[in-house]
């Protein structure tokens, strides 16, 4: 993580330093791209201790699988060198249990063992980013790009599985979050219009799940857990300029 801050910060400042040339701020370069993307979503994700009821279930913690699904973006060019792009996507995701509880713990009692499913969540990260792109005239485009993420958590679903090991109903709750993101690409022309686009982004994104158990033999018990999903996201697709 620390050296891809490095490369996007290192861009950036030549990005700034780089002269401006009358040419290359000619009136009639394409302001709008749009891109449609299969993307890969891979956690790089680092998770707290679950906790249940206030105590804490030692050595267990949670991982988020990864997601695959098609994302929408675009981008409106400022200058042919830098522009703003919007990104549009939503995922689900399945948050499991990660590592073997003590015999003794808390959470062992209500019947949670190691990668036993809690709960699948619908993830829809909107992204804006302000890019800087090195080559406008020419048919390979290389970019990067900072921006901002808000991250909405959707119809949090606790798993069958789950209620089965503790007995009853649970009810699920995320916290949203909002965080940084970084971005590099390339854009490589097919012709005047077209293009192929590959991209990659880390998004910080971080959440609280709670789960309340409402039935059973452990009603009342509450499981808490903090986790950085952190992920990154590995795109590939076609684009449109115009």
């Amino acid at each position: 993580m620390n050296k891809f801050t490095s490369v996007i910060r290192g861009c950036l400042i030549l990005a700034f330093l780089l002269p401006i040339s009358s040419q290359s701020y000619a009136a009639d370069y394409d302001k709008w791209k749009v891109r449609l993307r299969g993307i890969a979503i891979s956690p790089d994700d680092d998770s707290g201790q679950i906790i249940v009821n206030n105590a804490i279930a030692q050595g267990s913690g949670v991982e988020v699988d990864a997601a695959f699904v098609p994302e929408f973006d675009i981008t409106y060019m400022i200058t042919p060198h830098w522009g703003i792009e919007a990104i549009a996507g939503i995922a689900n995701h399945d948050v499991n249990i990660d590592g073997t509880p003590n015999a003794g713990s808390t959470l062992a009692a209500v019947g949670a063992t190691d990668g036993l499913k809690l709960f699948d969540t619908w993830v829809l990260p909107p992204t804006v980013t302000l890019q800087y792109h090195f080559l406008p005239e020419s048919n390979i485009r290389p970019y990067v790009g900072v921006g901002v993420n808000y991250t909405a958590f959707l119809s949090d679903n606790a798993t069958s599985q789950l209620e089965a090991a503790v007995g009853g109903p649970v009810k699920v709750s995320t916290e949203n979050s909002w965080g940084y993101a970084f971005q590099a690409g390339v854009d490589y022309d097919l012709n005047e219009s077209w293009f192929l686009n590959a991209d990659v982004k880390y998004i910080d994104i971080s959440t609280a799940a709670k789960l309340g158990i409402n039935g059973g033999v452990n009603a009342g018990a509450v499981l808490n857990v903090d986790v950085d999903v952190d992920p990154w996201v590995f795109g590939v697709g076609v684009g449109y300029r115009f």
